[in-house]
């Protein structure tokens, strides 16, 4: 009987602050309806999606009030409450959604206290294990905004605070008023517009959270890098993608949202893809 590491435990672990978790997480965007606003077709193939992440030992979960909006928080407490020791459900606050597809920031110090209340209720929880600015306001000083996050962590309402959507010089602001444990920016093997951001992370050793992580393009055309390296290892092409992430840096935090519990256990193979420095070679160039 091998005892090998496999699925979210294969791909070693990242420290946000005084938590441990799994390098692999899930991200519950998918979870809910058409264009992220209201409930899923299937309320209990998400809720069966969520328990299924937790049983092949997932214990970084990400979230936000605007997904539904609520819908993902509120499904995540009805499939997982109570939740397991060591499991860490993260989430974010700084979006409003007035429709599908519209995506408003609002980074008001009142509405991010209100958001993040909110969202203890709807989670079950007395204090969130790591809450995130969903995205800068161009509308409100950044710094009043962390300065809300600050404010939530000194009252034990949030463990840790964590941004995202942001550059190196953001970040170094909200570092200035606030620890920050992880940035969660949009990255991918086809698209590194936040690299520096990445480098910085790996730096100081903050978790890396890249959204939107399957994103390949034209890498995935048949004949191409991403097809052939997954020939080769007998994996698909998202596999690939997820595996070159977990490459890439150390503290790089994939979280692949599905609402298919078939895909997600494909998603999570991806920790056993064991890409050699030849693979990562042809990925990068």
């Amino acid at each position: 009987m091998s005892l090998e590491p496999h699925g979210p435990a294969a791909a070693g672990d990242v420290t946000l602050g005084d938590m441990t978790v799994h390098r692999l997480g899930y991200g519950a965007m998918r979870i809910v309806g058409e264009g992220v606003i209201g409930e899923p077709e299937d309320p209990q193939g998400a809720r069966s999606v969520l328990r299924r992440a937790a049983e092949l030992g997932v214990n970084f979960i990400d979230t936000a009030d605007s997904y539904g909006p609520e819908v993902s928080e509120r499904l995540i407490h009805e499939a997982l409450h109570p939740y397991a020791d060591g499991l860490v459900i993260a989430t974010k606050g700084g979006f409003e959604r007035p429709g599908p597809g519209q995506w408003e920031p609002n980074g008001r110090p009142e509405h991010l206290r209100e958001a993040c209340e909110a969202s203890l209720k709807r989670l079950g929880l007395d204090t969130i294990d790591l809450y995130q600015l969903h995205v800068p306001d161009s509308k409100v000083p950044y710094e009043e905004s962390i300065g809300a996050l600050r404010d939530l962590q000194q009252e034990g309402k949030v463990r840790h605070v964590g941004v995202s959507n942001v550059d190196e010089e953001q970040l170094a602001r909200a570092r200035a008023i606030v620890d920050v444990v992880s940035v969660q920016n949009r990255y991918s093997m086809s698209d590194r517009d936040t690299e520096p951001v990445l480098r910085v992370c790996e730096r100081d050793e903050l978790g890396f959270i890249p959204w939107f992580p399957l994103a390949r393009g034209k890498l995935a055309e048949p004949g191409g890098p991403v097809d052939r390296v997954a020939e080769e290892h007998g994996a698909s092409p998202s596999q690939v993608a997820l595996a070159w992430l977990l490459r890439r840096s150390p503290v790089t935090m994939p979280i692949p949202g599905t609402s298919k519990v078939e895909h997600l256990e494909e998603n999570l193979k991806s920790s056993e893809v064991n890409l050699t420095d030849e693979d990562m070679a042809a990925l990068d160039a």
